[in-house]
């Protein structure tokens, strides 16, 4: 049985490959874009377990139509359920983008066997990413910058025009490698979009969801695991939010990708490989 119980729902998830180290469990970002975007971490089943799981409301799990769900504090009971129902005494942890903030929430509030920690880029404070968005922005050339407030404004952001506009964003800062890999346009077919709208909001550009205030700044010295950061120099998480997020983590290890934005294990394949795989083999129990 592939299905997990969790609050509001069940949600899907899948065990690939094994090995002698300890499992690594993938947290997906969005909120509600799906797993397959990571599925390059499958890279890594080699040597040990990789396990990942759709977050309620998108990909292969429960799609609720109850907006009540979409909150932090919901989202770190769902993670809490995964992990007791996988029976993992002693794992890896990944996040990537929000699936590392929520990971930040759950080793600061949740018990768990968790041996390592790593934060492939993300962010400690929604209010901190929102200003950082609005910076990249402005540095969008003119006309791009234009249609995407124009589009927001007037509510017509299925527009080709504004469309255009969001391709251009994406691969300045989220993805640089082109064309893109179909796991990544696979992950954003199959998108909760209702998640993000209820935790985020409308775009990047207008944060006004549940996690609007979401800040963890002032906590991250609590974080006692060996902890590894990854960040990209093209990156909308930005790489000196993630360098003070380091200098924060006591003890931590801090990896700067210099050719990419948001996803270095597709970006920067063979370095993103040799840098995790060094760091969880140091940390096999």
């Amino acid at each position: 049985m592939d299905r997990i119980e969790v609050p509001g729902g069940t949600v899907w998830f899948k065990r690939v490959g094994g090995g002698p180290g300890l499992p690594l469990v993938v947290v997906h970002g969005g909120p509600g874009l799906p797993h397959y975007y990571l599925s390059s971490l499958q890279r890594l089943a080699d040597e040990r377990e990789v396990i990942f799981w759709d977050q309620l409301g998108c990909g292969n799990s429960d799609r609720p139509s109850d907006t009540n769900l979409w909150t932090m504090e919901r989202s770190v009971a769902e993670m809490a359920a995964v992990i007791q129902a996988l029976g993992l005494n002693a794992f890896h942890l990944f996040g990537n983008s929000w699936g590392a903030m929520l990971a930040q929430q759950f080793v600061l509030d949740v018990p768990s066997g968790a041996v390592t920690f790593t934060i492939s880029n993300s962010a400690a404070s929604i209010p901190l990413f929102a200003q950082n968005v609005i910076r990249l922005k402005a540095e969008l050339d003119p006309a791009t910058q234009d249609a995407i407030d124009r589009h927001e404004a007037a509510g017509t952001t299925n527009s080709p025009e504004y469309q255009a506009a969001i391709t251009t964003w994406n691969e300045t800062y989220l993805c640089r490698s082109l064309p893109w890999p179909r796991d990544l346009y696979e992950a954003f077919q199959n998108m909760g979009t209702e998640i993000f709208e209820t935790m985020f909001g409308p775009s990047d550009f207008h944060i006004v969801g549940t996690i609007r205030d979401w800040d963890v700044v002032d906590r991250l010295d609590e974080i006692t695991l060996p902890t590894l950061l990854l960040a990209g120099r093209f990156d909308e998480c930005s790489p000196e939010h993630m360098r003070d997020m380091h200098e924060r983590i006591a003890g931590s290890r801090f990896e700067f990708f210099e050719n990419s934005a948001h996803l270095p294990f597709i970006e920067e394949p063979d370095r993103f490989d040799a840098v995790m795989r060094d760091f969880l083999r140091q940390h096999d129990l």
